[in-house]
């Protein structure tokens, strides 16, 4: 038996009871740092669909350049943002399954998760990422819409950086999960 089981009824500790490492808390530190500035693209993201509402519907004037404006923050606020969520685990799962298994076994499927799911997928979309950003620049790809905004590719550039952010996160994760199981790297709890 596993010796984090628990007795029935007995509320299981969830992932976030994973020992801390001195790998996982300098990636949350910074973390903390990135989500202060990515605080402000919210704020900037209401602005600007106010100012896109307002001259709509009270002045009868539309711009693209908002609309894309708010596709760009929003797009800049999801990507950098998948990474705070997988630091702090609160990231969507099925908790059904998940909150009924003892704390090794959520370890044991992090671990496994992580290196036969995560890492691929997230390596390949780095991979992928860097053509496509350079493809941008090089044809100094603009938006397709009368209007729209130019430099595509700086839009574009916020994927790898997302990615990575996310990367990190999940490197975070690990050296977690792999310290709950075998002990090393070594708790800084």
């Amino acid at each position: 038996m596993d010796k984090d089981a628990s007795i029935p009824g007995e509320v299981l500790p969830q992932r976030d009871q994973l020992p801390q490492t001195r790998v996982s808390r300098a990636i949350h530190r910074f973390f903390g740092h990135v989500l202060k500035i990515l605080s402000w693209i919210w704020l900037v993201l209401i602005a600007v669909v106010v100012i896109n509402v307002t001259m709509r519907y009270l002045f009868g004037e539309g711009r693209i350049e908002f609309e894309e404006i708010q596709w760009h923050l929003y797009a800049i606020g999801f990507l950098i943002g998948l990474g705070s969520c997988m630091d702090s685990d609160s990231h969507v799962r099925v908790d059904v399954f998940h909150e009924r298994m003892s704390l090794r076994t959520q370890a044991w499927i992090e671990v496994y998760g992580l290196l036969l799911l995560f890492l691929p997928f997230v390596s390949a979309l780095l991979i992928f990422s860097v053509p496509f950003i350079s493809y941008s620049y090089g044809i100094s790809e603009v938006s397709d819409a009368p209007g729209g905004l130019p430099f595509r590719w700086a839009i574009k550039s916020f994927l790898p950086l997302g990615m990575l952010l996310l990367l990190a996160a999940g490197i975070s994760r690990l050296t977690r999960a792999w310290s709950y199981l075998f002990g090393w790297p070594h708790r800084v709890d």
